[in-house]
């Protein structure tokens, strides 16, 4: 967790003190009347009813559905139809004043959102090259108002395109430089035993020598598995914490070569267990949030129809020769591999309500028909009569009394308590694992998407003019960041409802919340930091009574006078484990009037 520099009271403030552009701002992110909240103890399921030849079934009323919990009928409280239509305009966010900045995304919340995911950790480059090819036919094909983003997948989650329904801003991108293939730090290249065995002979040396080769790079392999198992399924929690105050259904398109969340025993090896590995636990974690931000997954194997390695003509296949066991070995150990990366993407599908295409060249028609599915579907809601909040896995039926139609679902969900934190498992890992999995720390991670589980706005201007040789009191500074330093006052702005409130004996609620300012250079180097953990009380009274109170914190940050440099603000409600943050390049900020000139409100201590 990162470090609190100051814990003090936080500023509760009116919002109705605040600036008009602010006002409407907080009033434009609260959700649409009759969107579903996410964080109620509804259940909600969409389904996709397709025909015999794979065609959307429209029109069906909830006469017509049967849903059951682990065998037992439910009470539909929600039953809407959605189909593909064009997006509406969205509302164009308020004007706000030089220096003010959100997280807040305006969407429509008409159709679906559709999200292609480029996944170069996990995918060889000649793949990446296909699927950039077939992207770009779908794109000059995409049927007007589909409204799609981009993202890509490395070692961090980045967002090259926010939504958009402009083919041409999507060619013009997918077209340029950042979706060119780029190899993947963590994905195994062809093993020196291979190349090895041809030289060794059958010598016993030669024996002992390659096993244990063999068992280095199975063990480095397994390892490098486990990272790009972590990063990846850190990326789908934060991506699906991006999108989860979004309306509606949202379509996440993986490209993807896939890997498997549990690396099994190696029989060849001489110690077959010691590659063993499993990230069950955090691929519970993340399809939990994933169907509860109502985000399907529609994953897509990038390398297509594939044949063995054995057979690859820059394969001597000399080994084989003096070890035809090795062949069918080899042969056994690549089609488990293929089957448990398969797997791994049914499973994600499967537990999101989406579908997944593998062994087919055909990935623009896959895209096409992703699409398609997940902007023509039911929504049904329901609060489970089983009040009992144990954490079992619980399994969802759908019915439909329709003859010959196909119905694509979440097949159920663990039964955790819906008023607790979605938090990552805490298993203790060994020392050459990663580290466990951070909501906070994930979401401040330079160039990725803002999470607006909280949604806040901040005010950022100059602290004084000129520069200064030492950075602001607090800060946490990169001994390498060069000075001097300009200072900048930043000023935190939150709906206090949009944070976690727990009751205590004194007839009083608390929260507790950290702000969180990060510097990164132009390559993404962390900087500076300055985090401050704040509580906050609140009479029980004024809890339920006054909804326009809000959560004020303003913060000083020093960032090298010379250089490319962004700040990345967030804020961090500590009770519910929920985020927000933003990016911005300091250039936006560097020539705004001071703050004592612009007239930016001061911090208070907070009402009691």
């Amino acid at each position: 967790m990162i470090g609190i520099r100051k814990r003090r009271m936080i500023s509760i403030q009116f919002l109705a003190l605040w600036p008009a552009s602010v006002v409407a701002l907080q009033q434009a992110s609260q959700p649409p009347d009759g969107m579903i909240r996410v964080n109620s103890d509804l259940v909600v399921v969409d389904v996709v009813v397709t025909d015999a030849q794979n065609r959307p079934v429209h029109h069906l009323a909830p006469s017509n559905f049967t849903l059951l919990e682990d065998g037992r009928p439910q009470t539909v409280t929600v039953f809407e139809e959605h189909e593909t239509k064009p997006a509406a305009e969205t509302a164009p966010l308020p004007k706000l004043q030089p220096g003010t900045f959100t997280n807040y995304t305006p969407v429509s919340a008409d159709g679906a959102l559709n999200i292609l995911l480029l996944d170069k950790l996990n995918t060889p480059m000649d793949a990446q090259t296909f699927v950039r090819d077939q992207v770009l036919k779908y794109l000059k094909e995409m049927p007007a108002g589909t409204r799609l983003a981009i993202f890509s997948l490395t070692t961090r989650l980045q967002m090259l395109q926010g939504f958009t329904s402009d083919p041409e801003v999507l060619r013009a991108l997918v077209e340029g430089k950042k979706t060119l293939p780029d190899g993947s730090p963590l994905l195994a290249d062809d093993t020196t035993s291979g190349q090895l065995a041809d030289f060794l002979g059958n010598s016993p040396d030669g024996a002992t020598v390659l096993a244990s080769l063999q068992q280095f790079e199975a063990q480095e392999q397994s390892f490098q598995q486990q990272l790009r198992a972590r990063y990846t399924l850190d990326a789908f929690n934060l991506l699906a914490r991006y999108l989860s105050t979004l309306p509606g259904r949202k379509n996440v398109i993986w490209f993807s070569g896939s890997f498997p969340i549990n690396i099994m025993p190696d029989g060849n090896l001489p110690n077959p267990f010691a590659v063993m590995a499993s990230s069950e636990a955090e691929f519970r974690e993340t399809t939990d949030i994933l169907t509860r931000s109502q985000v399907a997954v529609y994953p897509i194997d990038a390398r297509g129809l594939m044949t063995t390695p054995m057979f690859n003509a820059a394969n001597s296949g000399r080994q084989y020769v003096r070890n035809p066991g090795a062949f069918t070995s080899d042969n056994a150990a690549f089609h488990q591999q293929t089957a448990q990366e398969q797997a791994t993407m049914n499973q994600m599908a499967e537990a999101t309500g989406g579908k997944s295409f593998v062994d087919t060249n055909g990935l623009k028609e896959a895209v096409a028909e992703a699409i398609e599915a997940g902007s023509n579907y039911y929504t049904l809601a329901y609060r489970p009569a089983n009040r009992n909040w144990n954490g079992n896995y619980r399994k969802i039926q759908l019915k439909v009394n329709q003859p010959g139609v196909t119905l694509d679902y979440r097949r159920g969900y663990y039964a955790d308590d819906p008023n607790r934190p979605a938090k990552a498992s805490q298993v203790q890992h060994p020392t050459t694992d990663p580290a466990p999995y951070s909501v906070v720390e994930t979401a401040m991670i330079h160039g990725a998407p803002s999470p607006a589980e909280i949604v806040f706005l901040t005010d950022v201007h100059p602290s004084v003019e000129g520069v200064e040789p030492a950075v602001a009191e607090g800060n946490k500074v990169n001994p390498k960041a060069p000075g001097p330093y300009r200072r900048f006052t930043v000023n935190f702005l939150a709906n206090a409802r949009d944070v976690a409130w727990e009751p205590s004996a004194n007839g009083t609620r608390q929260c507790a919340v950290e702000f969180l300012a990060f510097v990164y250079d132009a390559d993404g180097v962390l900087v500076n930091t300055q985090t401050s953990g704040i509580g906050a009380i609140l009479k029980e009274a004024d809890y339920l009574t006054n909804t326009r109170r809000v959560l004020h914190d303003q913060q000083q940050i020093s960032v090298p006078a010379k250089g490319e440099y962004y700040l990345r603000l967030g804020i961090h409600d500590m009770k519910a484990d929920r985020v927000g943050a933003l990016e911005l390049p300091v250039s936006a900020v560097m020539n705004l009037p001071t703050a004592t000139q612009a007239g930016t409100p001061k911090t208070e201590s907070s009402p009691r």
